[in-house]
């Protein structure tokens, strides 16, 4: 179940979102380490979806009332986020720095900022819901299949990000500046425009 779990995960991961922007933007810009305190955070997170999806939680969420605001929300953290991002790129610092550091991108700030960027899809859930509503009806997994179903999914997240993120920190000493602040830039407006995407989803 658990390679089950992984495989399907994997796939997922193809489906590049604003976390695997930001890792990647995060390994060019400070190396493997912050990079990897991204993935483990984006990894607790969607554990957390996992677990909640699981616990039947997305069911609370099927109000129209409720999605509405989760997508309000989702668009407000993914915009501010990247307008953050380009504006750092200027000097202009309105994302606060975290435990006394003023780099965006040091192991701190990786991994509050990607655990944040995670939970601004709390849609997810319902993702997930759906996706162990599915194994439950047509392929008869029992709860404990599912835990272990998830686990593996979880860990799909963990290895593909953390093998993405070695392989793009190795980039890390060849970038001058220049490119560091053109791709910050760009990182941004690619984030800006998951958060329009996420408020024109029709449900």
């Amino acid at each position: 179940m658990v390679l089950k779990g992984f495989r399907f995960g994997l796939i997922l991961q193809f489906a590049i979102g604003p976390v695997c922007i930001y890792v990647f933007n995060t390994a060019t810009s400070g190396g493997f380490f912050p990079a990897e305190a991204a993935v483990l955070a984006a990894t607790l997170m969607d554990a957390i979806f996992v677990t909640l999806a699981i616990m039947g939680v997305g069911s609370l969420l099927e109000k129209d009332r409720v999605k509405k605001g989760l997508k309000y929300f989702g668009t407000v953290v993914l915009v501010y986020f990247g307008v953050g991002t380009i504006l750092g790129t200027f000097g202009v610092k309105i994302i606060p720095a975290i435990a006394g550091s003023s780099n965006f991108y040091d192991t701190s700030n990786a991994f509050i900022t990607s655990f944040i960027l995670t939970a601004s899809s709390p849609l997810s859930i319902l993702f997930w819901s759906g996706v162990f509503a599915t194994k439950l009806s047509s392929e008869g997994y029992n709860k404990r299949e599912m835990k272990f179903f998830g686990v593996g999914a979880v860990m799909a997240t963990l290895v593909f990000l953390s093998v993405f993120a070695l392989i793009v920190s190795l980039l890390h000493p060849m970038m001058n500046q220049t490119v560091v602040d053109v791709m910050n830039v760009l990182v941004g407006i690619i984030i800006i425009g998951f958060g329009v995407k996420l408020i024109l989803r029709k449900e």
